[in-house]
């Protein structure tokens, strides 16, 4: 298989059936896939939903249920693990990434030689967010990018494409999410950035605010920070 969409939710109930039906209608035809929705401990019908579309004949879905809530990292992590395909394509399940711009993403990803470690990361030029989000967000990226040199100027942005081997040499931590282009960098692979859509949340709630990015983001920061300074990448002989 060659593409696993992996989507972490938490309480989604209103976005799963919209979301899913999009990626479907996208994928269908174009690339062998799966959908691997990972339920973070939802406490809504999240799951309710997400079985109606299987029992319909939806066998390309992969359901994976975390017992309690551990974070949006975990859940991706969780999703990759449970993946079969080649490619990861990581999204979120807020309906705010557009599946439209999966393909360019995968065309992005096939035009690089086999066995490359890479991220295409999704770039949300025009936001569909308030005035104050868009301002904590440019000096988030701002602040990111000057420490760790990512070469990504919207690292928040939930749609990328990853080779699931190289997911699986990335350092795990809570919230690495976030960082994934650096680490990608700090395993000497390449990142490509392409502009993507962004839309209006049509349902549900964040589940983020200003004060939980801030505290998490600065130690995050500096963790990735070290973690890049001491890497060593072993070069192997014949």
């Amino acid at each position: 298989m060659e593409l696993s969409v992996v989507i972490p939710a938490k309480n989604e109930a209103q976005n799963v059936a919209p979301l899913i039906h999009e990626i479907i209608e996208i994928l269908d035809g174009t690339v062998e896939f799966e959908i691997v929705y990972v339920d973070d401990g939802s406490d809504d019908r999240t799951i309710n939903e997400l079985y109606k579309i299987i029992d319909a004949g939806f066998d390309c879905i992969q359901p994976v249920r975390h017992k309690t809530s551990v974070g949006q990292s975990t859940a991706i992590m969780s999703g990759v693990k449970a993946a079969s395909g080649e490619l990861i394509v990581t999204m979120d399940a807020d309906g705010q990434n557009d599946p439209a711009d999966i393909p360019n993403l995968l065309q992005a990803a096939r035009e690089l030689p086999p066995g490359t470690d890479f991220c295409v990361a999704g770039y949300r030029r025009k936001r569909k967010d308030t005035a104050w989000k868009r301002f904590q967000s440019k000096v988030a990226n701002g602040v990111r990018a000057w420490l760790l040199n990512d070469g990504t100027p919207d690292t928040g942005c939930g749609l990328k494409i990853i080779p699931k081997h190289t997911f699986m040499k990335l350092p795990y931590f809570d919230h690495m999410h976030r960082f994934l282009p650096a680490l990608v960098k700090r395993i000497n692979g390449q990142v490509i950035v392409l502009e993507v859509n962004h839309r209006d949340r049509q349902a549900g709630e964040s589940k983020y605010n200003m004060l939980g990015r801030l505290r998490v983001g600065v130690v995050d920061i500096f963790g990735v920070l070290w973690l890049t300074r001491r890497v060593k990448i072993p070069e192997y002989l014949d």
